[in-house]
């Protein structure tokens, strides 16, 4: 069975391939602050970070699935689409892009607790349906983990950290599976929901749409 995944996103690629799948690569096109900011016009308000990451994710996964039934009709498999976002005191702490930021942000999170949004979205996507986004083919959920910082990070730490790079361009501005896991002193939750994805939640939503989860498996070898 194939297995496409939304996203751009090297963590969530790799977390895939090590629960032993190899999946195909589509990038949305989907406006995240336009799809936001239209919602939350519409309704008054402003969605919770569970709300928000639900509601990208299943606008990724809906448009590549779409994208695939027409231009791809012999595709049989699977769309995952996923988005993340790190809360921390009731404030949403997304990609830093800046130096500045990401030291001022890792100084503020030290020795504190915040919760990991992730939203998920699957499609199946069936020849015989001829549309990705046929009634009853999408399954979704929303995963969180609470992430711990070490309160003894220091300054000098913090900026070897942010030199790299490797904070810039994630949310929370942290990664717990590369160089940001030592300074991170506990993870309540499924793990791999701080990498990008909750693989538990992905095997469920898979089997509510009717696929065992080792269908998926095709790079044991």
């Amino acid at each position: 069975m194939r297995v496409c995944l939304a996203s751009t996103s090297p963590a969530r690629l790799v977390l895939l391939r090590q629960a032993g799948i190899e999946p195909e690569t589509l990038a949305p096109d989907v406006d995240e602050e336009a799809v936001i900011a239209a919602i939350e016009s519409a309704e008054a308000r402003t969605l919770t970070p569970a709300e928000h990451v639900l509601l990208l994710a299943r606008r990724k996964a809906a448009d590549v699935a779409a994208r695939l039934a027409h231009d791809d009709p012999a595709f049989d498999g699977i769309v995952i689409g996923g988005d993340s976002m790190f809360e921390l005191d009731g404030k949403i702490l997304g990609k830093p892009h800046t130096p500045e930021v990401a030291i001022a942000r890792w100084r503020a999170m030290r020795g504190r607790t915040g919760v990991l949004h992730s939203g998920h979205s699957v499609y199946r996507v069936c020849p015989s349906t001829g549309s990705g986004t046929a009634e009853g083919s999408e399954a979704h959920g929303v995963a969180e983990a609470s992430v711990t910082f070490a309160a003894d990070v220091t300054d000098a730490e913090i900026a070897a950290y942010v030199a790299t790079g490797e904070p810039l361009h994630v949310a929370g501005a942290f990664t717990v599976d590369s160089l940001g896991g030592p300074f991170i002193s506990r993870i309540e939750g499924d793990p791999s929901t701080v990498v990008g994805m909750s693989l538990s939640t992905l095997r469920r939503l898979v089997a509510d749409l009717g696929v065992a989860w080792p269908q998926l498996w095709n790079r044991l070898s």
